[in-house]
């Protein structure tokens, strides 16, 4: 009775006890514990997400055809302009035609040869080659901002890299410049035959124009090159910033060849004949006498002088301002000698109508009275006429 007890108690147990699932282990390796065992409950190991991304180098360096950046910014590029060619120049349109010589030198730090090969020449690569080299490296954004005309497409370009970095680009372009002129001082003035550079889509913060003393030494003009009418002098380099949007500005460079005018055929063609007209209205004058207070010579011959003179002086102003359309809209010896010309014939016309024809003065205060002012304006007026004449020409030269 007690083993059957013992019997039913220890089934009714094993009915009751909870049933486990069981997983059968691999023995653990040679010198491994069961703790090291990998457990075969555990999920299997997701790829992570750095793992499946490819990552870019931390020092890897930015392609060639980025902006140099090792130097920090702003990044300077040095210009100047050499004048090969003048093939023309129009005072009346502000513009000349000629072939320029552009060079730009900036360095590059990533182009740096070993210490070895510094003292190697530069690389120089031309035309198509030199076009070719320029795809895969960075060059500044510098445009010629005057031109009045699309560069010629025979534009020729030449590029020069220096062991040590420096990258030298000339360009030899052939167009049409706008540049800016003044009559102020003709025809003893000194005009600037401008080409114009500016830095387009980046700010003077990012990247600058400038010169340097052998930009200076490079531009000027061919020593064979001349311009029919103008001695050439020198080449001027000047760096300058225009506004743009959003208050950046941008840096700019003019190159402008200063040439002196020969002032000899404007004096025979316009001064000479300005100051054979100034003698018609004094002749209008000079040729008339009085005797015993009365005027020799009618009137209406004297005045048919002066409107003669009127006439020749209007078709030489025509003629001046049709050949130097310039000269019209400023102010220069030219318009201020026509000027008087026309204050000139004023006057003879007055004299001749209110003294010699009406006689108001001798009305007024005699006839003794009237020959004396007469008397003093044959030399009065003539002296104030050529005076004012040479004091026009006298700050025209100076």
């Amino acid at each position: 009775m007690t083993r059957l007890t013992l019997a039913i108690i220890l089934w009714a147990g094993a009915l009751l006890q909870p049933v486990h699932s069981q997983t059968i282990q691999s023995p653990p390796a040679p010198g491994q514990s069961v703790l090291e065992q990998p457990s075969s409950e555990a999920p299997a190991a997701e790829p992570s997400a750095a793992a499946a991304t490819p990552t870019r180098p931390v020092n890897a360096s930015p392609p060639l055809t980025a902006m140099p950046l090792a130097k920090g910014l702003p990044l300077i590029v040095r210009a100047s302009v050499a004048f090969i060619e003048l093939t023309g120049f129009d005072e009346n349109a502000g513009r000349f035609k000629g072939v320029v010589d552009l060079r730009l030198r900036w360095e590059d730090p990533r182009l740096r040869r070993p210490a070895a090969e510094l003292n190697q020449p530069p690389a120089v690569f031309r035309s198509a080659a030199a076009l070719a080299e320029r795809t895969r490296l960075w060059t500044p954004p510098v445009e010629i901002v005057n031109l009045a005309s699309e560069p010629r497409p025979s534009v020729e370009t030449g590029l020069r890299l220096f062991p040590d970095g420096q990258i030298e680009l000339q360009q030899r372009i052939k167009g049409d410049f706008a540049t800016p002129q003044t009559a102020d001082r003709f025809p003893f003035d000194r005009q600037k035959l401008q080409v114009k550079l500016a830095i387009k889509d980046a700010s003077t913060e990012t990247l600058r124009i400038s010169f340097d003393q052998d930009d200076l030494d490079y531009s000027r003009p061919l020593a064979e090159l001349a311009l029919d009418g103008w001695t050439l002098r020198f080449v001027d380099l000047k760096t300058e910033s225009r506004a743009g949007w959003y208050g950046a500005s941008h840096a700019t460079l003019s190159a402008a060849l200063d040439i002196a005018r020969d002032p000899g055929p404007a004096v025979a063609t316009i001064y000479i004949p300005l100051f054979a007209s100034l003698i018609i209205p004094m002749l209008a004058l000079w040729l008339n006498r009085i005797e015993d207070g009365v005027f020799q010579v009618d009137t209406f011959e004297l005045v048919n002088i002066v409107i003669g003179g009127l006439f020749a002086v209007i078709a030489l102003n025509f003629t001046v301002n049709s050949v130097f359309q310039a000269l019209a809209t400023s102010d220069n010896s030219v318009n201020r000698l026509f000027a008087l010309n026309y204050l000139a014939l004023g006057i003879s016309l007055l004299i001749n109508v209110a003294i010699c024809r009406f006689s108001l003065v001798a009305r007024a205060f005699g006839v003794h009275v009237q020959y004396e002012v007469y008397r003093v304006l044959l030399w009065a007026v003539p002296t104030l006429v050529f005076t004012l004449a040479l004091s026009f020409i006298l700050l025209a030269i100076v």
